[in-house]
């Protein structure tokens, strides 16, 4: 089977006043149609650089990125991103929040209306659709969020630290709802990166994670993440996911930076 993502030799250099700080180097590899895939790494080694390459909001300094067998040159149309924070618009009610990508797509927003309440039933939202963000708790406006990034269907998911900002109730909730609307919400599987800093997270949540070093950015190991679905927060008491959680985590310390003395 072909990948639907290829990275190929991905580097990025960024100028500054004090000289080019190099983000990341040499990434390379591929993500099947489908597959869920966590990139984990310790803060500034270049995973939201990463996840902004791939949808072609900034063009890597070297190597190349294909996505449906197509090189990024400009960003994808088709794709669904969502941010730490839910950047909802705070005049706007929930479900106008989720039409919105309709409305700047210049689509016929009356035609996504019936679709935008079946992604807010989905998650729960649905009897909140005419309320405004501020009505809605954290964990709720998320929920929104994802639903915004669903609308038109993308087939194709960018998710940088989602749940982040949540508390770890709330985060766990999250979790279980993202992989429910990913496993049962399309017809389809959605490809998903997922940008995380929490190793149990990843273990529940993807099928493979790329684990990386600090800046300059680097693949230190893909590790697969062979846990039946679907998966539950008891899937966190078993002995395959501690002994999994335990190698990412061997894997992060042995690149951890040295520090002076």
């Amino acid at each position: 089977m072909s990948d639907f993502i290829t990275l190929a030799n991905v580097g990025m250099v960024y100028p500054t006043a004090s000289g080019p700080v190099e983000a990341l180097r040499d990434i390379s590899f591929g993500v099947e149609r489908g597959e869920l895939v966590a990139l984990v790494g310790p803060s500034g080694c270049g995973k939201s650089t990463l996840l902004r390459i791939i949808s072609g909001l900034r063009p890597p300094t070297t190597g190349r990125v294909e996505v449906a067998g197509q090189r990024v040159v400009r960003p994808l149309s088709e794709v669904g991103m969502v941010f730490q924070s839910p950047v909802l618009l705070k005049w706007r009610r929930i479900l106008d929040n989720v039409l919105l990508p309709a409305e700047l797509a210049g689509l016929d927003v009356r035609r996504y209306r019936e679709r935008a309440l079946v992604m807010l039933r989905l998650v729960g939202l649905e009897e909140f659709a005419g309320k405004l963000p501020r009505e809605l708790s954290g964990g709720m406006q998320q929920r929104t969020a994802l639903c915004r990034a669903l609308l038109l269907d993308p087939p194709l998911l960018l998710m940088d630290e989602p749940f982040g900002a949540l508390d770890a109730m709330t985060r766990d909730e999250m979790n279980l709802e993202l992989l429910r609307v990913w496993g049962e919400g399309n017809r389809e599987r959605k490809t998903i990166l997922f940008v995380t800093h929490s190793i149990g997270e990843a273990v529940l949540l993807a099928d493979r994670i790329v684990v990386m070093t600090p800046r300059p950015g680097q693949i230190a190991r893909i590790v697969p993440v062979d846990l039946p679905r679907p998966r539950t927060m008891q899937t966190r008491a078993t002995l395959p996911f501690g002994r999994l959680s335990f190698e990412i985590y061997d894997v992060l310390t042995r690149h951890e930076p040295r520090r002076e003395p």
